[in-house]
């Protein structure tokens, strides 16, 4: 990415429903040049804006999966798992018999009880329930905006909460599938008037958590890995809590498990990572380095109360 793309995408990370107008006008930039970057990059795939649901309001038994399968089976099966609604995150990892997913459902959910283990690619199968999320993909931030921009492209924080009803269940569906949809491409559902009314009403709850999909490649950063820590059950919080404002970390969780906690990191080569993993003060971490992401933050299905 450019300089100027590389902009844009982290006014996005911050509001991905930031009209071209109100970027261009805080970073010093013409609208129609914001307009481009962002066709630019929704075009080839670089970007995608996606509504995602927000860990406070209940994320219905996520599971954090390690799945072991046959060689030569593993691009199958993790095209499987994307395919689900009820899974988030996708990864195949380094030497290409695991894959790492986040599923929705938890141990009573047909994935683990039945679809996985029934399958005889899938030689094992570990599933940790999530206990606490610290930070998830939508706070990850490039830092290449200062304070004052950041402050003034930031939402306001949310006010009350509201009870969905099914109106607003379809819309944000829409919205987990493209977060840029305006009113009148939404009016399919209800007139464009109501459909105002009724974003305006779910972005002022916080109903409408956006997360910038994007190629983080073209950012420089060559090596995406998942570490799999053990950490004492006191110092829990206060080693996640950490890890959660880590500028590499671009996810943080408390799980079930041996290793209680795990953080996905980006990284410009293995030297930041090896750099980053001397730098833990836990007892013990393991390390996998992701082969291909096949799914982030896909369409969840899972905001229904």
């Amino acid at each position: 990415m450019n300089e100027i793309e590389q902009r844009v995408v982290s006014a996005l990370q911050l509001d991905g429903r930031s009209g071209p107008g109100r970027i261009a006008e805080v970073l010093g930039l013409s609208p129609r040049t914001v307009a481009r970057a962002i066709a630019r990059l929704r075009a080839d795939g670089r970007l995608k804006v996606v509504c995602v649901p927000d860990p406070a309001h209940g994320l219905r038994g996520a599971m954090l999966l390690r799945v072991r399968v046959l060689r030569g089976r593993t691009p199958v099966i993790a095209d499987a798992l994307a395919a689900r609604d009820d899974v988030l995150f996708v990864d195949i990892l380094a030497g290409g018999e695991e894959i790492s997913a986040v599923a929705l459902g938890g141990l009573d959910g047909r994935l683990v009880h039945d679809a996985l283990p029934s399958t005889s690619a899938v030689t094992e199968l570990r599933a940790h329930s999530v206990l606490h999320v610290f930070s998830d993909a939508t706070q990850w931030r490039t830092g290449l905006l200062t304070d004052a921009e950041v402050a003034a492209l930031t939402p306001p924080p949310p006010g009350e909460d509201v009870t969905l009803d099914d109106l607003d269940r379809r819309l944000l569906d829409r919205l987990a599938v493209d977060a840029r949809l305006g009113p009148g491409e939404l009016d399919a559902e209800a007139p464009e008037s109501t459909v105002r009314r009724r974003i305006d009403r779910l972005a002022a709850a916080g109903r409408i958590r956006t997360y910038a999909n994007v190629d983080v490649a073209a950012l420089g950063l060559g090596v995406d890995a998942n570490v799999w820590m053990t950490v004492p059950p006191g110092r829990l919080d206060e080693v996640g809590r950490g890890l959660g404002r880590h500028p590499m970390v671009h996810g943080t969780l408390a799980t079930t498990g041996v290793t209680n906690l795990m953080a996905a990191v980006w990284c410009r080569d293995l030297g930041d990572l090896y750099t980053f993993v001397i730098g833990l003060d836990v007892p013990s971490a393991e390390v996998t380095v992701v082969a291909r992401a096949v799914k982030r933050a896909g369409r969840p299905g899972s905001q229904k109360s």
